[in-house]
């Protein structure tokens, strides 16, 4: 099917289990990409289940649609064209108070790689636009044009965990003072001699990664959306996770763990009992072998679950 060659689901078993779905139950997939979680999460789901899927890109919601609409599922299942950070909004919005499970498999969907044209990948030249919804907001290449060495730094050091960093940003400054670094294939050759051959494609994948993290303000937004499942969540209700890289991992873990972006749990100001609204189940999982050969994406892949307590 073309909408399973569109994005590759990582953890897609283990993932929908880890929802425990309920048949009447709601549910929300804020990472819709092609549609492969959502269409398992349908599966299970009975007459009077309902499923929300998020994505802000145009293509997935429209591919998803048709699917939909085709398959007469439309009164189960809701496509939201938004990003997930205003996923209360939404919820407020359609009138649900509370939710029974929450996924999201987070970073960029194997789409946006495959098609060079986004500017995702320094694996064909391409302008750099990077950004998930193309309606608005400053490009890669705005980025870099624009942000001064310290900004640049920061980005890299903080987003890459790049210890050029600010290499890296002198380099892309003094660039752009002779002409300015408009495709992926110019700032691959501009940063390849600063990274050495050792590391050159682990590095260049997180200098990319650093500037798709900071033009999608990714991870405000996902400290947003998980804060708002913990107060969206029903008793018993789940939250399921898949991050790729170590900064979505941190949050995961802080918010599963306490409840809050740093970590810390609140106590009860009179016995001192924590006051933390979730409990994880188990450790991270990670994708066998085989499914790391299928599909590379999945390689860097954690997968957490955390159960809603009745705080």
């Amino acid at each position: 099917m073309e909408t399973e060659q569109y994005h590759i689901p990582v953890l897609l078993s283990s993932s929908v289990e880890g929802l425990n779905i309920r048949q009447k139950g709601t549910y929300v997939d804020v990472t819709l990409g092609g549609g492969g979680h959502s269409r398992h999460i349908l599966q299970q789901l009975g007459s009077q289940g309902r499923l929300f899927s998020f994505d802000q890109d145009a293509d997935a919601i429209a591919r998803c649609a048709r699917e939909r609409d085709d398959a007469g599922q439309s009164e189960r299942w809701t496509l939201i064209r938004s990003n997930f950070r205003y996923l209360k909004n939404w919820m407020r919005y359609y009138g649900i108070d509370e939710i029974d499970g929450i996924l999201a498999d987070l970073g960029v969907s194997s789409h946006h790689f495959d098609d060079g044209s986004r500017g995702f990948s320094f694996r064909s030249d391409a302008p750099l636009d990077m950004r998930m919804n193309q309606q608005g907001g400053l490009t890669a290449a705005d980025v870099l044009q624009t942000y001064g060495v310290e900004q640049l730094t920061t980005l890299f050091r903080l987003y890459g965990e790049l210890r050029q960093a600010h290499r890296l940003a002198d380099a892309v400054v003094k660039m752009r003072q002779r002409q300015a670094i408009a495709t992926t294939g110019q700032l691959a050759e501009l940063f390849r001699p600063i990274l050495g051959r050792e590391h050159e494609k682990k590095d260049l994948a997180r200098a990319f990664q650093a500037l798709r993290i900071e033009v999608n303000h990714e991870m405000e937004a996902l400290s947003q959306m998980l804060l708002a499942a913990t107060e969206l969540l029903r008793p018993g209700g789940r939250l399921v996770v898949i991050s790729y890289h170590s900064l979505e991992d941190r949050l995961v873990k802080n918010v599963m763990k306490a409840g809050s972006i740093d970590g810390k749990v609140t106590q009860d100001a009179v016995y001192g009992h924590a006051l933390a609204p979730l409990r994880q189940i188990g450790k991270a999982i990670v994708p066998d072998a085989k499914e790391q050969e299928a599909n590379p994406r999945s390689r860097s892949a954690k997968l957490r679950v955390a159960e809603r307590l009745d705080v």
